[in-house]
């Protein structure tokens, strides 16, 4: 077959087809534009889900005739200074997106420069250019795509629905508008809730966007995370282990103020959470790393979704000891969504309740009166009377505490106060143990539920991790070395890991090409299936270009054995052992989530509980 040169429209098509995925994609590449272009104000309008209108309208720099003639023309671009690819400072490079996206439907821009008297106009439909022409145009750049792909039919049949497609756009532009919190970013279209967020500015401008996007509730469950590590910064908002989602949308990462969705990232922060959240939840999070552009190539992939660092593992590192250091800082806080939840419970359940209906159902008597005169209690013994009614006689022996049976919810911390002192602490002073599984405690502002075995859970957990890390961990010799073979790149990648395998207790040397022997292993393992975590290793290794798994056994033992050592709900604890364990939640960082990342404690303000009662 002779080859041949592609006609001008094939390669556009192509080139459309890398880069213009969806109507979302188009989306994104305009907003860019005018982000670069040093707009203040956009305004994305768009109907059928982008298919039959998308409309991108800002306040930025413009262009003049010439700049808007060479724009809808292939490899053209004013963001690449000298043709060095490794030094990127803007959104966009490739100089692809408009003669792509004009390909593929009916393009139009309109522009006017400052310095210009009068806007201009240019069209590109299936292709064909036309233009420029001179237009009114109003300072900043105005592009409408209609019928996007209507050039190719075939691509139409791959899109999903107008709903799916109008939430893929508020997407992008809901990550691109968290990059930039000093430009105000609206959005409109028949299909959707006018959105409008305010551009913010000053010290605050940030945590204010996120806000606006992500709602309040996220920052005020929220730790501050700021680090640097050699001349790479992290600046941004990661959710307390209490404050998480069922899927990981609610993770946003930028690189110099780029959205992207790097596997590199996305393993750092489950690493930084594996400790406090269950596997199946994921963290909210808003990161930024800014990064020298010469150290991270952002020309991956033509979407520029991906990016590759220089120096992967020390953007790793710097992740995940910037989290966890801020897991360690949190201490006991949790999520105040917990409480929330609790109080929306509990005003459903009251809601629920048949309403009074004026007929007194038989009851037990009171235990005690209150002696109006004396402003005091005294006993009831049966025939006192009861706001000026006889009493209604028992004719059954009762037994138990004041007359009654023994009661399944002990509400007592013995006979002994706790003292009043504690209740300025932040958990209190403990009151009652309920049921032998949670302790009620009093605070200054309200009351906090404590999950007994919950919080002793990550006590223990927390000193067999401090045990580990003073003394190190126990290594056991094997009587006959482990021989596993591997690939020879497989085995080459696990034996440049042999220091840190070694520091967890792992012990493997090369056994001559694409082989590994195992001598020593972690004593808390026990017996472990070690072809098994061979093979683990090596792919970890290999998709993360990390070797935390055996960590992560290690401290998944841990965990387990601080599960069954833990005091057990059910148990009644004395008044000084229950503030013993609120004052050593206090002192102990993570202490807010158990092990399994569940909360171990959630607090009623005052004003929570009078809600409930209808007293404000």
């Amino acid at each position: 077959m002779k080859i041949r040169q592609l006609s001008e429209g094939a390669i556009n098509r192509i080139a459309a087809g890398e880069v213009i995925e969806r109507p979302a994609s188009a989306v994104k590449e305009l907003v860019e534009n005018a982000i670069d272009a040093g707009a203040s104000r956009i305004e994305v309008v768009t109907a059928a889900g982008g298919k039959s209108l998308i409309r991108v309208t800002d306040d930025g720099e413009g262009m003049g005739a010439e700049d808007l003639s060479l724009a809808v023309e292939r490899h053209c671009t004013s963001k690449l200074a000298e043709d060095d690819l490794f030094d990127i400072r803007t959104l966009g490079f490739r100089g692809e997106a408009l003669p792509s996206i004009g390909s593929v439907s009916r393009l139009s821009i309109q522009t006017r420069h400052a310095a210009d008297e009068h806007g201009w106009q240019v069209t590109v439909e299936g292709g064909a250019k036309s233009g420029p022409v001179p237009a009114a145009q109003t300072k900043g750049t105005r592009v409408e795509i209609r019928d996007l792909f209507f050039s190719t039919p075939a691509r139409l049949k791959f899109l999903k629905s107008d709903r799916a497609e109008t939430a893929a756009i508020t997407e992008v532009v809901r990550r691109l508008a968290l990059a930039h919190p000093e430009i105000r970013f609206q959005m409109a279209g028949p299909e959707r809730q006018t959105a409008d967020y305010a551009a913010a500015r000053g010290e605050g401008a940030q945590e204010a966007r996120i806000a606006q996007v992500l709602g309040r509730d996220f920052v005020e469950n929220a730790m501050r995370i700021s680090a640097e590590r050699e001349g790479v910064r992290l600046e941004g908002l990661a959710g307390l282990p209490t404050f998480h989602r069922a899927n990981s949308l609610s993770q946003f990462f930028f690189v110099n103020g780029r959205p992207v969705r790097d596997k590199m990232l996305l393993s750092a922060l489950r690493g930084a959470y594996a400790d406090v959240l269950a596997r199946d939840r994921h963290p909210v999070v808003v990161l930024f790393v800014d990064i020298e552009p010469k150290l991270v190539d952002v020309n991956v992939h033509p979407a520029k979704a991906d990016v590759r660092f220089r120096d992967g593992q020390l953007v790793r590192g710097l992740v995940v000891g910037a989290i966890k250091q801020a897991l360690v800082d949190a201490g006991h806080r949790a999520s105040t969504s917990n409480a929330t939840a609790a109080v929306d419970i509990l005003a459903r359940s009251a809601q629920g309740r048949p309403a009074f209906s004026g007929i007194t159902p038989q009851r037990p008597a009171p235990a005690a009166s209150f002696d109006w005169q004396s402003s005091s209690f005294r006993p009831f013994d049966g025939r006192t009377q009861v706001n000026g009614a006889p009493a209604p006689a028992f004719e059954e022996e009762q037994s138990g505490f004041g007359g009654f049976a023994t009661p399944s919810a002990d509400a007592r911390a013995n006979d002994a106060a706790s003292p009043e002192e504690t209740q300025d602490l932040p958990l209190g002073a403990a009151r009652a143990q309920v049921h032998e599984t949670y302790i009620i405690a009093q605070t200054e502002s309200g009351i906090v539920i404590v999950d007994q075995h919950a919080a002793h859970e990550r006590l223990v957990y927390e000193r067999l991790k401090a045990a580990l890390a003073e003394k190190g961990v126990a290594r056991q010799i094997l009587l006959i070395p482990e021989v596993v073979e591997l690939s020879e790149d497989d085995a080459a990648r696990l034996v440049e890991r042999a220091e840190d395998l070694e520091a967890v207790g792992l012990v493997v040397e090369a056994f001559g090409p694409g082989a590994v022997a195992v001598r020593e292993t972690p004593a808390l393992l026990g017996d472990l299936d070690i072809r098994g975590l061979i093979h683990d290793l090596v792919d970890e290794i290999a998709e993360w270009d990390s070797a935390n798994g055996l960590r992560g056994r290690l401290d998944h033992v841990a965990a387990t054995m601080a599960c069954h050592g833990s005091v057990r709900a059910g148990r009644r604890m004395r008044p000084e052992e229950m503030n013993a364990l609120l004052r050593e939640m206090e002192a102990t960082p993570l202490s807010g989530q158990c092990n399994h990342g569940r909360p171990t404690w959630i607090e009623l303000k005052l004003g929570d509980i009078e809600r409930l009662f209808g007293r404000k």
